[in-house]
């Protein structure tokens, strides 16, 4: 699964940079993978999952990932952002279940975010204790999606990337 992952990561960031630079694989951590980007203060460094399980009455979806980054150069770290292989429904949010705590993230499009830093801390912190991730999310179209994500790698992939990038 983490090959494939790497495949569909490594099109995205190269979209993303417009190819620019090249994400470097730090290591891969049980179900996740760190990665950093770009070098001295404009370095970021992100981990990266894909679900274990999806769940929808959908015919087709896209790529389905998670991402927790730090950018030391932007004063910003642990920013969660939901990608969910189709277009979120207007103005809706994300659930997302870490064994039993729930949050909400806002949508935009395709992606969903936690709506400050505080909120993304937190969800990190939780994502750093817990076993499974659950996140619930509905369709321009109405179709109810679920997603499971196991955090198994979680903890030693993201002090990775704090270590990467400098953040403690």
């Amino acid at each position: 699964m983490m090959k494939v992952f790497g495949i569909i990561f490594s099109s995205l960031v190269f979209s993303l940079t417009g190819g620019a630079e090249a994400q470097t694989l730090i290591n891969n951590f049980g179900d996740w993978s760190a990665f950093s980007d770009g070098k001295g203060k404009a370095k970021t460094c992100y981990i990266a999952s894909v679900p274990k399980k999806e769940t929808g009455k959908y015919k087709s979806r896209g790529n389905t990932y998670l991402l927790v980054t730090h950018r030391p150069a932007e004063k910003t770290r642990d920013v969660i952002e939901l990608r969910a292989g189709y277009v979120y429904r207007q103005d809706s949010e994300v659930i997302v279940n870490i064994d039993g705590q729930v949050f909400k993230l806002f949508t935009d499009r395709g992606t969903a975010w936690a709506h400050d830093a505080k909120a993304d801390r937190s969800i990190s912190r939780m994502m750093i204790r817990g076993k499974s991730m659950i996140v619930t999310g509905f369709s321009k179209r109405g179709t109810k999606t679920e997603d499971t994500y196991s955090l198994s790698g979680f903890t030693a992939a993201y002090k990775a990337i704090g270590k990467a990038c400098g953040v403690k």
